[in-house]
Parts: C-alpha cells; structure tokens; sequence
C-alpha cells in the first residue's frame, strides 16, 4: 500500500467551514469524491477540489492508477488569522479576524489483494 498527498497552504476559509465538506468525501475513490465535490454548491468545496486534483496528479506522476486510489484522510488544520480593524462610533473599533486554514489530502492504493483471489 503506497500513500500520496497534497497540501493546499494558507487556504482563505475556515476550518470550520471546511471540516463539513471534507467529511463529505474521506474513504470514498477519487472519482466518487471528484463528483461530490463537483456538485457541492460550496467555496469550501472548490477549494479542496483543487487540493484532490493536485494529489491525483502527484499520483500519476509516480505512476499509479488514479481509479485505483481511495482519499485515505482529509486533514483540516487552522493557519494563521488575518486581523483588520473597523472603525465604530465615539473612536472605538472593532477586530475582524480573517480565519485561513491548511488542506492535506492523503490519498492511498486500494489493495489489488481480492482480485488475485478470485481468479483460479
């Protein structure tokens, strides 16, 4: 079993947000995920669509079947906060805080183990 991965760094949504989507296509075959993702009305969709296609070229490059990969984890992590101010009333002010996120998508060979067992 051999593992390929893709990081999407600095990805401006939360993790929050992200974390939904993510669930959406962990343990399914690259095609299958590719389709939720396509028609998941989302940002947060998109942008781990981008982070999937570059793991399945990476996949490629190394020459693996990209039918043959499954989306073994999906790894949501919180990247730095942008922090911009807004000015309020009476001189006050009030912190908005740009939330961004880091994407790893790890991809992994399904086990070609069954079929050599059916064949007689």
């Amino acid at each position: 079993m051999s593992i390929i991965f893709a990081k999407y760094l600095y990805a401006r949504s939360s993790s929050q947000k992200l974390r939904l989507v993510a669930a959406l296509i962990k343990n399914k075959t690259t095609t299958n995920a590719l389709n939720i993702l396509t028609f998941t009305n989302k940002k947060s969709a998109k942008l781990i669509k981008k982070t999937l296609l570059s793991a399945i070229a990476n996949a490629e490059y190394h020459n693996f079947n990209k039918n043959n990969m499954i989306v073994q984890q999906v790894l949501i992590t919180s990247g730095p906060t942008i922090k911009r101010i807004m000015p309020r009333a009476k001189g006050k002010v009030d912190y908005i805080k740009k939330r961004t996120s880091h994407i790893k998508i790890i991809l992994s060979n399904v086990n070609s183990g069954k079929n050599n067992g059916s064949k007689s």
